[in-house]
């Protein structure tokens, strides 16, 4: 889970953010809040929505925490630049790093880990482990100077593994792909339980809706029919590999990147294609969706005929599936959670996840939206809604709604306090929009229709 996010000069983030998933004193939906029992039964948030007008920071903050995470799990080249983006990049010779800080839960143990950065290199890096209330450091690290912690177990490895860490390399990541053990925890918490989907992303377990095999088969297909989207299910018709609509060049890197029994998903035409390769060999199925009509008979419909409300709750569906299993620990990102839904079939998809919540839950989900219908106090907790704004100086800034508990009574409408500015992340507009000066001074605008 996580606890804690902390960075700075990223994007429009100039001074420090924080934005937290620890639970505060409020008493909203506690029977729901997930409790951490060997941390002195500390609540830790399931949720988060962000609210903030365009250009607010909403979409920099999740490419903050992607940065973060694919530098750490891929790092970069020997000789490649760090991508980060700092606030406003300063054209002298001393650029300020951009620093990341993660509070995390993993197997029940409470680490922290963070480290700052330039284009050219690591300048600072630090892991400790949680016991009791003290930090037990695990390393820490000043530009190419690494100092490991006491109670390391094979200091002779990690001593090795230290002195090879490039400058433009975490050592976290040395350390893994040296096959160290010490620190794969945190490496697969960034690895394999943080997902990050934006408006464009898929979350790739939805190829195994349309296998019969796959106990989620049944799922998609009752869930789609619920959400009233029209679909019965979803299927592959198989397509010869030769005659998938891709160039030489895109067919030649699919057979390098999909090694055996990897499953590689790609949108082709407006079409969504599933490439995969068993015993050695490439094949290919294009994604339809099932509609069924009055007399029962089935008709297999392109994907690229389907609404992208459909196509947005198709590839939504396999992140809240997975949320609900009682034993996941994945922590889910998602941009714009309501692009394209209707705000009921939203509202639905949030409310749905919070009913399967239960104190020993750990998995979470955070989300930036639009849809005021979803500041709801019956739904989310004060401290569970995030306002985000920007200011012209100072850069973008996360505001808490729960800093604002003392003016806002806990049965009241948010939403109206919210709308009108009073706890931030709304737009500042200002005049009023002449739509019609260009025609009135060019005399009309030409070859507009009749």
């Amino acid at each position: 889970m996580l606890l804690k996010f902390k960075f700075s000069n990223w994007a429009s983030f100039k001074n420090e953010a924080e934005f937290s998933m620890l639970g505060t004193l409020e008493r909203q939906h506690q029977e729901r809040v997930p409790r951490l029992k060997r941390h002195g039964g500390r609540k830790v948030l399931p949720i988060a929505s962000l609210y903030g007008g365009n250009a607010s920071g909403k979409t920099k903050f999740i490419q903050a925490m992607a940065f973060a995470r694919d530098f750490v799990v891929e790092g970069v080249g020997v000789d490649a630049v760090i991508p980060v983006k700092p606030y406003r990049p300063a054209d002298d010779s001393a650029p300020q790093p951009s620093r990341f800080e993660f509070l995390i839960l993993v197997d029940e143990d409470v680490y922290g880990f963070s480290f700052g950065v330039t284009a050219k290199r690591v300048v600072s890096e630090r892991l400790f482990k949680m016991k009791g209330d003290a930090e037990v450091e695990l390393y820490s690290r000043s530009l190419d100077e690494i100092v490991l912690g006491n109670d390391l177990e094979d200091p002779p490895f990690l001593k090795y593994a230290a002195k090879g860490t490039r400058e433009n390399q975490l050592f976290l990541n040395n350390a893994v792909m040296q096959k160290g053990l010490q620190f794969l925890p945190v490496f697969d918490w960034f690895r394999n339980q943080l997902e990050i989907i934006t408006p464009d992303s898929r979350y790739l377990p939805v190829e195994q809706f349309f296998q019969p095999q796959s106990p989620l088969c049944n799922r998609i297909q009752e869930s789609l029919s619920q959400l009233d989207t029209g679909i019965a299910g979803l299927r592959g018709i198989p397509v010869l590999w030769g005659e998938l609509p891709i160039s030489e060049g895109e067919r030649g890197r699919l057979e390098k990147v999909v090694q055996e029994g990897a499953v590689f998903r790609t949108r082709l035409h407006n079409e969504t294609y599933v490439v995969r390769r068993t015993s050695g060999q490439l094949t290919a199925e294009k994604m339809v969706a099932i509609h069924v009509g009055e007399d029962g008979s089935e008709t297999p419909f392109n994907m690229s005929w389907e609404s992208d409300g459909t196509l947005r709750v198709i590839d939504l569906l396999p992140a809240f599936f997975t949320m609900g299993e009682k034993a996941s620990r994945k922590v889910f990102l998602i941009d714009e959670l309501d692009r394209s839904l209707h705000p009921s079939l939203t509202r639905h998809l949030v409310e749905t996840y919070l009913a399967g919540i239960t104190p020993d839950s750990r998995t979470q989900i955070i989300f930036t939206t639009h849809d005021v219908q979803l500041m709801d106090q019956k739904i989310f907790r004060r401290d569970e809604m995030w306002a985000m704004e920007r200011s012209r100086f100072d850069g973008s800034v996360l505001i808490p709604f729960s800093d604002f508990n003392s003016d806002i009574r806990y049965d009241k409408d948010i939403r109206k306090s919210y709308l009108q500015g009073r706890m931030g992340g709304v737009p500042q507009i200002s005049g009023t929009l002449a739509f019609g000066s260009v025609a009135e001074e060019t005399g009309g605008v030409k070859g507009a229709a009749s």
